[in-house]
């Protein structure tokens, strides 16, 4: 019998649930749904899964304190730590930055797509399994599964990334250099290397980084992205530290070397 890693939801909207479920379902995932945070609470701590996804506008708590009460939970039970990944309205640009700065992996903004609410869940996962903090990855993905009671496996630690964020002085240090960046520019590559390997869409770049989006376009973020590019490139020539996804758009490349 094939090994189909848990997904706990935690959302009080029974149609966008039913949604997750069906999807998740098709495609080779045990979804477990909770309408409240106090039963996600419950199933976590009954038997971790293989990644959470949080609704923010929970009734009964805020889903940023029940994503700090799940990672308690998850440290107190010495486990491997579980992925987590926020479900927020579109119009929330607040809802996006506070979740990735708490630690979440990632999130979609509603309405979304079911097909690529998967295709992030099974990236995040294989991301985890990479860096030795998964413990479970998508059906397919070769990576076996966390036995419960068993002592979690030796981590291995992702490699050192060449960049040093400094967020008190709004600085960034790449190769131990100080970068000389204006503010936008400061707001782009912060958000790239928070989150190595992830896409970020130039539209999701516009509306976390820029003060009024609407007044922004897409070559805004192109224009900035390209003086970012030739400021790391004095750097350290022989590096290409951004990827471009034509037609999405950025990325920060996942396995730069350690040394220019």
């Amino acid at each position: 019998m094939s090994f189909k890693p848990r997904i706990l939801i935690a959302e009080d909207e029974s149609g966008i649930a039913d949604t997750l479920q069906y999807v998740l379902k098709s495609d080779g995932f045990t979804p477990v749904w909770c309408a409240t945070a106090e039963d996600a609470i419950a199933q976590f701590a009954q038997e971790p899964p293989a990644l959470a996804i949080l609704d923010v506008g929970l009734p009964d708590l805020n889903g940023f304190e029940l994503f700090k009460r799940l990672r308690a939970l998850n440290q107190s039970q010495g486990g491997a730590e579980v992925p987590m990944l926020f479900l927020t309205a579109r119009s929330d640009e607040i809802d996006r930055v506070v979740g990735l700065e708490l630690g979440a992996d990632d999130y979609i903004a509603k309405p979304f797509s079911p097909r690529e609410l998967v295709a992030r869940v099974r990236t995040i996962l294989r991301r985890s399994a990479r860096a030795g903090a998964g413990g479970a990855a998508g059906p397919g993905d070769g990576v076996p599964p966390r036995i419960p009671g068993a002592a979690p496996p030796a981590t291995a630690q992702p490699p050192a990334m060449p960049f040093a964020l400094d967020n008190e002085r709004m600085q960034i240090r790449y190769y131990g250099r100080l970068l000389e960046l204006s503010r936008y520019e400061y707001g782009l590559l912060r958000l790239l290397v928070q989150r190595p390997g992830r896409v970020f869409t130039r539209d999701e770049l516009l509306q976390m980084v820029w003060d009024d989006a609407s007044d922004s376009f897409d070559r805004t973020v192109d224009a900035h992205v390209k003086t970012l590019r030739a400021k790391l490139k004095a750097v350290a020539p022989e590096v290409e530290p951004i990827r471009t996804l034509r037609g999405t758009g950025y990325a920060l490349n996942e396995e730069l070397p350690q040394t220019p």
